[in-house]
């Protein structure tokens, strides 16, 4: 099973939904970051479950432990261990589960592969295999400041269902993003957005959307041409979690509707730097960051679990029902938001350091 991403900066991540614990062992972070168990933790409550109403009540702390790689608080350049321990578990809300397939969950998908599962909360499949992911991006961001301090990256709920946010990717701040606990930026939409959550979550149901995503003040030159172009990285680096359906960049699919004079990014120079007077193409040219915002959006199914009986099959091969239990979320896109600049933050991080190995500089 491939449980590892990344090639100079490269994570390992590891646990089941219900099993001892979960994390991440962290391998390539340069020696000499200042690294606290307080950064990570930061990174891991915005992704932790019982955070507000709208979210699964599961109370998980996700408290972290580093358990290698570090010496009075700085980095040793050696693999980096963080592990979380699972507190509340409830194994038998899922006994039904053991053998019965959930409507488009892995279930059936890990059997028909492996021929056997961790039934319990999805096991490997859950999204709380992305606590790792976000613990190890939360090192990648230290990482990332000390090589190009002024690198932002942010994420923001685009899109509910069919309400959608205004979001100025220039200049939305964290805090913006953080001002409600849809996680969007905009405040008349995020009223909105949590009362459909609310309804849909009332009528057993379920629903998804859109994150967007910036990386902004990326130096050129990032990306590795052929296959390991910036956006192709970016596309599997996101669509690797739980949920997604889509992945788009810069103009997306609505550049398909234009031409190449409408299309294109003319190039101006500004106080001395190459600039594009427009930004179709998302930031990244011929698989290389030009220097400009890069724009992304991810596309996020509706929660696969539902308060309602369905139809689907055992194990053992015979046609029955099941109606969904547990504690899930009605809609993922809040706790989506930090699992997808982490992922992105991964990437950068990782093609920060390869840039620098192959051409000495950032």
């Amino acid at each position: 099973m491939s449980s590892s991403f990344g090639h100079a900066f490269r994570i390992h991540t590891f646990g089941e939904s219900h099993g001892g614990g979960v994390g991440v062992t962290i391998d390539g972070c340069p020696p000499g970051i200042s690294l606290s168990a307080e950064d990570i933790q930061f990174e891991l409550d915005r992704r932790r479950p019982g955070q507000s109403e709208i979210v699964t009540p599961r109370k998980e702390s996700d408290t972290c432990e580093i358990l290698s790689g570090l010496h009075d608080g700085i980095t040793l350049g050696t693999p980096i261990c963080v592990i979380v321990r699972n507190k509340d578990q409830r194994p038998g809300a899922y006994d039904e589960m053991a053998v019965k397939y959930r409507p488009s969950h892995a279930d059936y998908t890990y059997d028909a592969k492996f021929g056997i599962r961790a039934p319990s909360g999805g096991g490997r499949a859950s999204a709380r295999e992305t606590i790792g992911r976000v613990a190890g991006a939360a090192v990648a961001k230290k990482v990332i400041a000390s090589l190009c301090p002024d690198l932002e990256i942010l994420a923001w709920v685009k899109s509910i269902h069919d309400l959608e946010a205004e979001v100025d990717p220039s200049t939305v701040t964290l805090a913006d993003i953080e001002s409600n606990i849809v996680r969007t930026a905009d405040p008349l939409a995020a009223e909105k957005m949590i009362e459909r959550i609310k309804e849909v979550r009332n009528d057993g149901n379920s629903i998804g959307g859109t994150v967007e995503c910036v990386v902004r003040n990326c130096p050129p030159g990032l990306g590795e041409p052929v296959f390991d172009k910036l956006e192709a990285e970016l596309a599997k680096a996101v669509m690797s979690l739980p949920a997604t359906k889509g992945f788009e960049i810069g103009s997306g699919f609505a550049g398909t509707r234009m031409t190449g004079r409408e299309h294109n990014d003319p190039f101006r120079m500004v106080d001395g730097k190459v600039r594009t007077t427009s930004n179709r193409s998302g930031g990244i040219q011929g698989g290389i960051s030009n220097g400009e915002n890069i724009v992304f959006r991810v596309g996020f199914k509706p929660t696969a679990t539902i308060m309602t009986s369905q139809e689907t099959v055992t194990s053992s091969g015979e046609n029955t029902e099941l109606k969904g239990r547990g504690r899930h979320d009605a809609c993922v896109l809040p706790r989506a938001v930090p699992m997808v600049d982490a992922m992105a933050a991964l990437v950068i991080c990782d093609h920060l350091l390869r840039q620098r190995g192959q051409c000495g500089s950032v």
